[in-house]
């Protein structure tokens, strides 16, 4: 029997799997080649405010009684329960997102490796004594908000989950999770992992549904005390003002337009598998792709010429078969990411490359052949928007001072890459870059699930991964004793 067999048409509340209030269900569809996945619960204000419920008992009862080493150890069996159903659970995300079955697994692996490190620690986050007036001991403590929100996108859902939910258990919150209703699989397997780990009922609660349905409720619930939101701008602005409302605390973090910055001097065989990998991963729907590629004029050529190699070679295909690049998530997405293309082609933007698609692909895939676009005006609409596809746009520039202000002139700020052989250049530019994650000689650091993470300007506001996030999802309360 699979251990993560569960009823994918039900929620997940109070620690017991149960039809949603209306009944009513939503289809899953396999990007791949469109066909049903599976029907998922159409959550509705109800179970959202019977999920909100659940998680205040968990924090009055069985989950708040427990000691910040306690949780630990269940998030610990959580990630070993996550690596012996890694095979399994990238099948469902490869399944679900339409991304290559090894990155599905990668993610599974990140997900587990979230919940050993905010296991290991749950009882290492420390209030301080604080230097004070005579007659006085003042201390600080770090308490949870209580019950947290988690609405979720569809495009990374088990690292995302990792990062956000894993921070606020570690720190005792409860926690109700909303996946997108276009990738709610994993979702639904991690309240089942949870389950047979011996998370206390209630501490975590999944309710799937449509964003303006049950997403909707749970920003606008008077019970929620934070909310951690991944997702576009538009989105997140509601969920924002929905909060506001409640004086709730937000975590956004809302996309990019990341920029790799590579200078003349830099090793260029190094970075181009970093170039091209940071802009098709996940068919270029991952917040922090490198969607633009600035490269100083000298060597604009060569970089171009290596990089459409690469893309040239890309192999294009349906997820289980592990592909270079699969689908996009939708049909919805695939018509985004084509009006780009037409609008790059009515533009009159260069194409250097492109990848093929193949003739059998299945014909109700959602399937967008990679590109890349050379010599591209800074600030044309494929320069400063974010497509959320496999599309890249290479941009010269002459100097140093040119390259920031290309860098920093688009409205997001989440992550930048400087490739260059020159470390004073680094630091100087690590410095007035505008965004969240600076990485020199690299991108990504394959993952970073200790490096804080987030974004200034439209890419939104607050931290996670690492520490950060517990800081996050935990409230500072000073005491002061008189005693003399």
């Amino acid at each position: 029997m699979n251990p993560l067999d569960f009823d994918t048409s039900q929620v997940f509340i109070g620690g017991v799997w149960r039809r949603g209030a209306s009944g009513q269900t939503l289809p899953l569809v396999d990007p791949s080649d469109g066909s049903s996945l599976a029907e998922i619960a159409r959550g509705t204000p109800e179970d959202v405010d019977a999920a909100v419920q659940a998680a205040q008992g968990a924090l009055d009862g069985s989950w708040g009684a427990l000691t910040a080493t306690e949780r630990g150890r269940v998030l610990m069996k959580m990630s070993a329960l996550v690596l012996d159903q890694a095979d399994e659970l990238a099948r469902l995300e490869a399944l679900d997102v339409g991304k290559p079955l090894r990155q599905g697994r990668a993610d599974a692996v990140a997900l587990a490796r979230y919940l050993e490190f905010y296991g290991g620690a749950a009882d290492k986050v420390m209030g301080q004594t604080i230097p004070f007036a005579h007659g006085y001991t003042a201390f600080s403590l770090r308490e949870p908000h209580g019950v947290t929100a988690h609405i979720v996108p569809w495009n990374y859902p088990m690292q995302i989950i990792g990062r956000s939910v894993g921070a606020a258990l570690a720190m005792g919150n409860a926690c109700v999770l909303k996946p997108a209703e276009e990738a709610c699989l994993t979702a639904l397997a991690f309240a089942r992992i949870a389950q047979l780990a011996g998370l206390p009922a209630g501490a975590l609660n999944v309710v799937t549904g449509l964003g303006e349905e049950a997403g909707a409720a749970l920003a606008a619930h008077p019970g929620v005390r934070h909310i951690s939101f991944t997702g576009s701008v538009a989105v997140g602005t509601l969920i924002q003002a929905a909060a506001a409302r409640n004086a709730a605390p937000v975590t956004l973090e809302l996309g990019g337009k990341s920029p790799q910055i590579v200078f003349a001097d830099a090793d260029l065989e190094a970075a181009l598998p970093f170039l091209v990998n940071a802009g098709i991963q996940n068919a270029g729907q991952t917040c922090s792709a490198a969607s633009r590629i600035l490269v100083e004029r000298s060597v604009f050529d060569a970089v171009v010429a290596g990089m459409a190699e690469r893309y040239r070679a890309l192999r294009v295909g349906p997820a289980l078969t592990d592909p270079d690049v699969g689908p996009v998530i939708s049909k919805r997405q695939q018509e985004v990411v084509e009006g780009y293309l037409a609008l790059a082609r009515d533009s009159g933007l260069h194409i250097a490359a492109q990848a093929h698609l193949p003739a059998d692909l299945p014909a109700l895939g959602c399937y967008v052949a990679p590109t890349l676009l050379a010599d591209v005006n800074p600030a044309h609409r494929l320069a400063q928007e974010e497509i959320f596809g496999p599309v890249q746009a290479v941009i010269p520039f002459d100097d140093e001072a040119d390259a920031l202000a290309i860098a920093n002139g688009t409205p997001y700020g989440l992550v930048a890459g400087v490739w260059t052989r020159d470390g004073s250049r680094a630091l100087r530019l690590a410095k007035k870059l505008q965004c969240g994650q600076v990485f020199v000689n690299n991108y990504g650091a394959g993952g970073g699930i200790e490096l804080p993470f987030g974004g200034v300007k439209h890419s939104g506001h607050g931290r996670e991964k690492g520490f950060e996030a517990l800081y996050g999802f935990s409230v500072l309360k000073t005491v002061a004793i008189k005693h003399d």
